[in-house]
């Protein structure tokens, strides 16, 4: 298993880089979000890595951070759910976001992920929640949250605005509170 290439960026792409280690170049998938965090060419860069193994393909995924790798990991042990699938999920939100929308059920938040569709997005949250470690009370935050993300979507604003809003927002605040603490953020946001 590949973990961890600590190498120079010989080739960048839209969707992965090529990482010469030891003389030898690895294609190595990433997403978007992590594409813009690494060097340029020429740079050198460390990369946490997946190995994903088929019976037709090896294929080499990476990450910035261990926490996104992980976060990998545990999308790809939920049934029906590939690298394309996970790849798509890290490319629209972090794991704090992902924790928001698994912790209120957010089924619209995850169909707006390429290739989710609504059964497929109930299906990730029944897997994902007893894996994540959810924001405080569960019951709380699904009240709470979820309503406060309604009434901004009915406000017209995009469900990227809401989960960046909403992710590291205290679950033990009464909903006007939210709802004010995010209105707030959403006009800092927009000047």
């Amino acid at each position: 298993m590949i973990g961890r290439l600590r190498g120079v960026i010989v080739d960048r792409g839209l969707d992965a880089i090529v990482l010469e280690v030891g003389g030898v170049g690895y294609l190595v998938a990433v997403t978007p979000r992590t594409l813009s965090d690494l060097p340029g060419v020429g740079e050198e860069v460390v990369l946490h890595t997946h190995l994903h193994v088929r019976e037709d393909q090896l294929a080499l995924f990476g990450f910035g951070t261990t926490s996104d790798k992980e976060l990998f990991g545990m999308l790809l042990g939920v049934s029906g759910v590939g690298p394309k699938v996970a790849m798509a999920i890290l490319a629209t939100m972090t794991y704090e976001q992902l924790s928001v929308v698994v912790a209120s059920d957010d089924v619209p938040a995850l169909t707006a992920v390429p290739g989710i569709g609504k059964r497929s997005a109930q299906k990730l949250l029944l897997e994902l929640k007893p894996k994540m470690d959810v924001l405080g009370d569960v019951s709380t935050v699904t009240g709470a949250i979820g309503e406060v993300r309604e009434a901004l979507e009915g406000l017209g604003y995009g469900a990227d605005e809401i989960l960046g809003t909403l992710a590291d927002m205290p679950s033990d605040l009464p909903i006007e509170e939210l709802l004010k603490r995010s209105l707030q953020r959403l006009g800092k946001a927009g000047v």
